[in-house]
């Protein structure tokens, strides 16, 4: 996937690179989650940044947390410039940092995002995380 990008490829490393770095600065201080409402404020909130009124929570309970966001978004700006998809370059630049993040919050934590609801192809990212077994 990453070898048909070309030169493309190289704006799109150096992201995963900036966004990983930030995932493991922020996860030096030691946060963890015990419900699936720490999980909403500490990685939304506080790791990603987002302002409540970008995050609808689609379904909340103990076992399992639907988001759907439209916040203003760098990976999206950089798909769009790049004319990359979104369905690629979040694959690459931020599915892997979302799930270090997760797992060091909690190890039963799971993230699947849906590329079936993903911008700019529908108006928010819907993202699934839910506790594994």
């Amino acid at each position: 996937m990453e070898k048909t990008l070309g030169p493309k490829r190289i704006p799109l490393f150096i992201a995963k690179i900036i966004f990983f770095v930030y995932g493991i600065v922020w996860t030096l201080k030691r946060r963890s989650a015990k419900s699936m409402k720490d999980v909403y404020e500490l990685f939304y909130l506080d790791f990603l940044r987002l302002n409540e009124k970008d995050v609808e929570v689609v379904k909340l309970d103990d076992d399992l947390l639907i988001t759907r966001c439209k916040n203003p978004c760098p990976i999206l700006n950089l798909s769009l410039s790049l004319k990359v998809d979104t369905k690629i370059s979040c694959k690459i630049v931020s599915e892997p940092v979302c799930k270090y993040v997760l797992r060091k919050l909690n190890p039963r934590l799971a993230f699947e995002r849906n590329y079936g609801h993903i911008r700019p192809y529908s108006e928010s990212c819907e993202e699934t995380i839910y506790w594994k077994n």
